[in-house]
């Protein structure tokens, strides 16, 4: 997999159509397709959500045909559904989509507690991270007890009047830190040549951490605003940006952090 992966997945996302899944996940649906060999039939138009399936199927029996096998065994375990989010370019992001789930209304974006200057919240989750420029200087930063989660904010919209803005960034990886819960579909969109998720509706996110001492506590869970999530070019680092809208401004600020 190189650099050239997130222009084939724009390309034939825009275009591949496949039958619909089945299975309670987005990742469990994608292995469905992974396994599918039978010879295409005509089908009604579908979703770009569901069109990503094509583009899954295809690039994986391009890479290695025999994987097949293996995905069956691992096909309900999370690591798994994980990693095939994490391939479509989101680690650390689980999204279950459920059709006809009814939207709630946001709860308030939540601010950083026990806030500190973000030199200090860098040195204490071990990565450093730059702010979108065009939300000025925010109001203060916070880390995750467990390190994972650096997180910024700001709060009148950076400046452009509205509500607070909270901007999470975290390491990708396999195990998933945030869940969404979706009943509409997610916008593909851009971050500069990233490709990028907006969720236009109130969602149910629940947040999986751990305590100082490694030991997982009570997940949080509320109602989150709508957000656009993205990595950067290295996609080392999986960001979220809660608060802004529509979803043109919310990737103005995604680009003005330049990653």
């Amino acid at each position: 997999m190189g650099g050239e992966l997130p222009d084939e997945l724009r390309e034939l996302g825009r275009s591949i159509r496949v039958p619909e899944g089945i299975g309670e996940s987005m990742a469990e649906r994608v292995l469905a397709q992974l396994l599918a060999d039978g010879v295409p039939t005509p089908l009604p138009p579908v979703s770009r959500w569901v069109r990503l399936r094509g583009w899954a199927r295809r690039r994986w029996r391009a890479l290695a045909a025999g994987v097949s096998g293996l995905l069956v065994v691992l096909a309900l375990t999370p690591p798994v559904r994980a990693a095939v989010a994490d391939w479509f370019g989101f680690g650390g992001v689980g999204v279950r989509y459920e059709p006809g789930r009814a939207t709630p209304s946001p709860d308030p974006v939540p601010g950083c507690p026990g806030a500190v200057p973000l030199a200090e919240a860098e040195r204490r989750a071990g990565f450093s991270v730059r702010l979108p420029q065009s939300l000025g200087r925010p109001g203060g930063a916070s880390v995750s007890a467990d390190g994972r989660v650096l997180s910024v904010c700001w709060a009148d919209g950076g400046g452009r009047g509205g509500g607070p803005v909270r901007l999470d960034v975290f390491r990708a990886g396999l195990d998933p830190l945030f869940f969404k819960t979706v009943s509409g579909e997610p916008e593909w969109t851009e971050v500069g040549t990233n490709t990028a998720l907006w969720f236009p509706e109130p969602h149910r996110l629940t947040l999986r951490l751990q305590d100082a001492a490694g030991q997982p506590y009570a997940p949080v869970v509320r109602t989150a605003a709508p957000t656009l999530v993205w990595q950067g070019r290295d996609r080392a680092l999986t960001w979220r940006l809660e608060g802004v809208t529509p979803m043109a401004r919310a990737v103005e600020v995604a680009e003005s952090a330049g990653n």
